[in-house]
């Protein structure tokens, strides 16, 4: 088969994409959810996921990017997309991608995949939730705590794609429902973002087969 110059899925059919390829078309996936404008939140509390990183420069940032970094989320990014529901989608993409480590990667530079990312403009509904993490880190300016509430949202999503059972699974959602309780200003915004969406879907059922 030969080599693709673009990611798109053709019929089904498996297409040779570049390890190089897919962070790009990952990291443009996440600037249009605005991922940045939570982690601008989130660093300047302490925050950075890269704290460590033998990749990370001083004062210039990363030095090399892999598909590992990129497709890792934090607790708030995760739960982003799994509010707007796109977190499943993030990962059925990245479970292509083969050799991802911890903070490295094995990824050959060429390899086949078949489903893509549709890249989707966001960034009005996490600019409300980055302002929702502001006002909280001015309203709890005690040190760790923006951390740990990241790290239970996280730790409730990891139960939540566990394979629990109904109940549990409830459980775990109304977990996560109160640890969001200060999200005002996005869950506005989500509420009217979901009617606008289920709107367009009816209006588009019903024009479809008149």
């Amino acid at each position: 088969m030969g080599r693709e110059n673009d990611s798109s899925v053709r019929g089904g059919i498996l297409i040779t994409t570049s390890r190089q390829m897919v962070i790009e078309q990952g990291l443009d996936y996440l600037r249009d959810v605005g991922s940045d404008q939570l982690c601008n939140i989130c660093i300047a509390n302490g925050g950075s996921c890269c704290k460590g990183c033998r990749n990370l420069s001083f004062k210039s940032g990363c030095r090399v990017r892999n598909t590992s970094c990129t497709a890792w989320l934090c607790g708030f990014l995760r739960y982003f997309l799994y509010e707007v529901d796109l977190l499943e989608e993030w990962y059925s993409f990245w479970k292509q991608v083969p050799g991802r480590d911890y903070r490295e990667d094995y990824t050959p530079d060429y390899f086949e995949f078949q489903k893509t990312l549709v890249k989707r403009d966001l960034r009005f509904l996490s600019y409300e939730l980055a302002e929702d993490l502001k006002i909280l880190s001015e309203n709890y300016p005690e040190q760790g705590y923006m951390f740990v509430l990241r790290e239970r949202i996280d730790s409730n999503l990891d139960l939540l794609f566990d394979g629990e059972s109904p109940d549990k699974r409830a459980i775990i959602k109304s977990n996560l429902g109160a640890l969001s309780s200060e999200f005002y200003r996005f869950h506005k915004a989500l509420e009217t973002y979901r009617q606008q969406l289920e709107k367009g879907i009816e209006e588009y059922t019903s024009s479809k087969w008149e």
